[in-house]
């Protein structure tokens, strides 16, 4: 089945700049064409999107979606001045061993759902809630019905009560071992109170080893090595990247490791922000990302994170959708999401605003007319039947 979708007040492509006139045919799941309106072939179906603005789908390539409970009155109590730690993470620890697996499916499901209402078509999602073997295994488990981007992250903190170069050997062994089937990604939380820079490079090593992809937790709440280790390491991603020193910033620039910001843990812990416009002034490629998760950043919305780039942390609306589109894409290592190109995948967003601006512009407000996602085939109720009307 083919789409036409025209009308189109301004087209965001990511492979060049804005279009105007422009419309979009959707073949499969797959972008078929992009020209000018008036030389559109002929298509199945035709949507007309009355002006609005149309463009890629959000990239959120940093999730943490498979955890029982929440933090609520630990949110509260950082509001009231208590100051972040990552403690709580065991916190969610107890709950998510407590739950079933059904239990754990229906909660990242509905935050899934819940994303992608608000245009996320691309999501990672790591594990890190169970630090058992067979926890973080049905944790990836889970994780793999939802995503093809999961990353074990076994290595989030070391449980209570629990040798820590013990719990290295574990992770590195048997935990990796258990869970290695189900992950396409390997992560390391580097900071103090986690695992230092020799305990995260034993880990990242060992995933490599099996096949896995590279992230790491790095520079979150104090300087240290983890962005050195990433870049050293080949990772595709450095995220949070909050505490940055000079050779930090020159590591990250001449290297094809992403800088993966997350304004959301800011927010919520009411720390300070990472500096982007000093990343992207150096040449460093910019992504932005959720970080949902019970504890530091309990949002799905990457419209927020848009927001909170442009307001605190120097980036240009443009620069900032383009960090949550293409720039997710590039810390996944994709080429065919992120971006609206002949051959990429049918994964596009209309807005209820006529330019991509508005998504800074207007914080706050439900901007996210409709989600399509590898093509209307796969999900019939994004469009109408009728060849009328809006998607």
């Amino acid at each position: 089945m083919t789409l036409l979708i025209d009308d189109i007040g301004e087209l965001l492509t990511n492979d060049g700049p804005p279009l105007t006139g422009a419309a979009v045919i959707v073949d499969g799941d797959r972008i078929g064409w992009i020209g000018p309106a008036g030389q559109a072939p002929a298509a199945d179906r035709r949507i007309g999107v009355d002006g609005a603005a149309v463009l890629p789908g959000f990239v959120d390539s940093h999730a943490h979606l498979v955890f029982a409970g929440d933090r609520a009155a630990e949110f509260a109590a950082r509001m009231a001045g208590e100051p972040y730690t990552g403690g709580g993470i065991r916190t969610t620890v107890a709950a998510t061993r407590a739950a079933s697996d059904d239990e754990l499916r229906a909660k990242a499901r509905k935050l899934v759902a819940e994303a992608r209402r608000q245009g996320t078509t691309t999501i990672e999602i790591k594990s890190g809630y169970g630090l058992s073997v067979d926890d973080e295994a049905r944790s990836l488990r889970i994780a793999r019905e939802l995503t093809g981007e999961t990353t074990f992250l076994g290595a989030h903190v070391v449980p209570a009560g629990v040798d820590p170069d013990a719990y290295v050997d574990l992770v590195r062994g048997p935990m990796l071992a258990a869970c290695a089937p189900y992950a396409k990604w390997v992560d390391v939380f580097v900071e103090r109170g986690a695992f230092d820079g020799e305990q995260a490079r034993e880990i990242l090593v060992a995933g490599a080893k099996l096949g896995l992809g590279l992230r790491v937790h790095a520079n979150q709440l104090t300087e240290g090595p983890g962005v050195r280790l990433a870049v050293e390491l080949g990772a595709a991603s450095a995220d949070h990247c909050t505490h940055l020193s000079d050779s930090d910033v020159d590591a990250l620039a001449g290297s094809g490791t992403v800088a993966t910001l997350l304004p959301g843990a800011e927010f919520s812990t009411r720390s300070p922000y990472p500096d982007a416009r000093r990343l992207l002034d150096a040449g460093v490629t910019v992504a932005l990302a959720t970080d949902c998760n019970p504890g530091s950043s309990y949002t799905s919305s990457m419209a927020f994170c848009i927001a909170l780039a442009v307001r605190e942390m120097g980036m240009t609306p443009t620069e900032a959708v383009r960090a949550a589109t293409a720039g997710g894409a590039r810390a996944l290592r994709r080429d065919d999401v992120g971006v609206l190109r002949a051959g990429a995948r049918a994964d596009l967003i209309v807005l209820d605003a006529p330019s991509h601006l508005h998504l800074a512009y207007r914080p706050g407000v439900p901007l996210i007319r409709a989600v399509l996602q590898d093509g209307p085939s796969n999900h019939p109720a994004t469009t109408p039947d009728s060849t009328e009307g809006r998607p």
